[in-house]
């Protein structure tokens, strides 16, 4: 029987959100935001029956027609209507698990009372995420800003029986997998429209599996580092903690401390070295990959309070009586956080390249291209070029696109985030990491081999896994196929949370 995780039970953190996706936990609703969202909901009617001026989104039109009123009778229509004509998306197709994140954030979201969606709204997100009805979802549309309004309506469409979903692995039409449930589509009643496609669900949800690869990928590539270190023959003494007290930026201390557990026991860190020092790329692993491990935690805070914040536009503050037309749909602290984030993660590919072109270059006692008789073959002289252009690649997609922004809605929006286009530039960086520490790690493994003398118990254990995956090159062979499964290898690892959430 599966386990369930309440939403409103408690704040939601990024080492939460993987175990709930991890332990295929379903969801439900806990008793306070049940309460919370009924009373919103109950206010908002209860305030309809009793005034006739216009509120923003409740009968009003959207964005530049902010101004147009809608009678009573059409409030209902108008929601519905809001949904199909910004149901507007073009382009790849967003991928199953960011589609689960963007349920089950938009969920939380409404769970906090200032939305004004019905229960029943609510209440069939969550049947979606767990009976895994997932909606098509399209990667272009959104400017990041008035809400991820194209990719959420999307997400929303299903919920009016519209639109497409993927359910038990095949693709249909959203009323056909509402007949197999036996579920009848929601009417959405004044403000819901609304609700549900203001908000940041498409930014976060896409940050959310990105800080989640983020924290695993920045471990990895201090472990993968340090069986390149033990390959090339290098020394210990840039990893004493005592160097890095004095500078004592948190990330740096700790790929530092990383390190040396990792090389603990080791006979080639102990044994006496003939080179005084080592390229920066090995010696200065703690400062580099210590940077990128503050930014991974700079945004982690970042997006731990927007995953747990209302998002939409206008708010319901039913204690208070008002309703207040704001911008927290406004994407601008997504933004330049995925943009930080990319960078910091391209910055791990770039330095673990460098260490690839060190390890096939021939010197430190390796033959070059790490193969036997090179000429005859070519060995690993090929898979740097690969991590070589895929590197330029991320740097490409690194221009920041938090410092643009469109126009749009007659003036009315006149400044949006991009938050949108960061997300899904940075996914393709967090792709293109593991892609080069994968190319990393079969230079590294093949690299050891050459070494007499036992590297550590650990990384002599993490290197028996990979050699199941990837065995040692003796002569050139399509090396696409290694390649491919050291990629494979890189994502599938499961790690310890306490490790590389630490």
């Amino acid at each position: 029987m599966r386990e369930t995780f309440a939403i409103g039970s408690k704040p939601l953190t990024i080492q939460l959100i993987e175990s709930i996706l991890l332990e295929n936990m379903s969801l439900s609703l806990s008793d306070s935001a049940v309460e919370k969202i009924s009373k919103a909901r109950s206010y908002i009617d209860e305030k309809m029956s009793r005034e006739s001026g216009p509120i923003y989104g409740i009968n009003t039109g959207f964005g530049s027609l902010c101004n147009v009123q809608i009678s009573t009778g059409e409030l209902e229509q108008l929601q519905e209507n809001l949904v199909m004509s910004h149901a507007c998306g073009l382009g790849d197709e967003v991928p199953a698990d960011v589609v689960r994140l963007m349920l089950l954030l938009k969920v939380q979201s409404l769970s906090f009372g200032y939305s004004g969606a019905q229960l029943e709204t609510v209440q069939r997100l969550i049947d979606f995420y767990n009976e895994d009805v997932l909606p098509v979802v399209y990667q272009q549309g959104s400017l990041g800003a008035s809400g991820d309004l194209a990719p959420l309506a999307h997400l929303s469409l299903p919920l009016l029986g519209k639109g497409e979903v993927v359910y038990k692995g095949e693709r249909m039409d959203a009323q056909s997998a509402l007949d197999a449930l036996n579920l009848e589509p929601i009417a959405l009643k004044s403000k819901e429209g609304l609700a549900l496609l203001n908000g940041t669900q498409f930014m976060s949800a896409y940050a959310t599996w990105e800080l989640m690869q983020a924290h695993k990928l920045s471990y990895l590539a201090d472990l993968i580092g340090s069986v390149s270190l033990e390959a090339y023959d290098g020394r210990q003494e840039p990893f004493d903690e005592r160097v890095h007290l004095i500078r004592s930026h948190a990330g740096q201390l700790k790929t530092a401390k990383n390190i040396r557990e990792f090389l603990a026991g080791s006979e080639l860190i102990e044994r006496a070295k003939e080179h005084v020092q080592d390229p920066y790329s090995f010696r200065c692993m703690p400062q580099v990959h210590g940077a990128s491990k503050d930014a991974i935690a700079y945004v982690t805070q970042v997006v731990t309070t927007e995953i747990n914040s209302a998002t939409d536009n206008p708010n319901v503050f039913p204690d208070d009586d008002v309703i207040i037309s704001a911008g927290n749909f406004h994407g601008q602290p997504l933004a330049l956080a995925l943009d930080h984030l990319a960078i910091a993660l391209a910055e791990l590919g770039n330095i673990s390249e460098r260490r690839v072109y060190q390890m096939i270059s021939g010197r430190r006692g390796l033959p070059p291209f790490l193969v036997a008789k090179p000429g005859l073959n070519s060995g690993f002289m090929i898979p740097q070029y690969t991590a070589a252009s895929i590197v330029s690649q991320n740097k490409q997609l690194c221009s920041p696109a938090s410092v643009d922004s469109i126009e749009s809605s007659n003036g009315q929006e006149d400044h949006v985030s991009m938050g949108s286009n960061a997300a899904t530039k940075c996914y393709r960086v967090v792709e293109n990491l593991e892609r080069i520490l994968g190319v990393e790690l079969m230079n590294a493994s093949q690299a050891l081999a050459f070494r007499d003398g036992e590297t550590s118990e650990f990384l002599k254990s993490f290197v028996g896994m990979f050699r199941e995956d990837v065995p040692f090159v003796e002569i050139d062979r399509v090396l696409h196929n290694d390649m491919a499964a050291a990629t494979k290898f890189i994502q599938e690892i499961q790690l310890d949370p306490e490790l590389i959430y630490a």
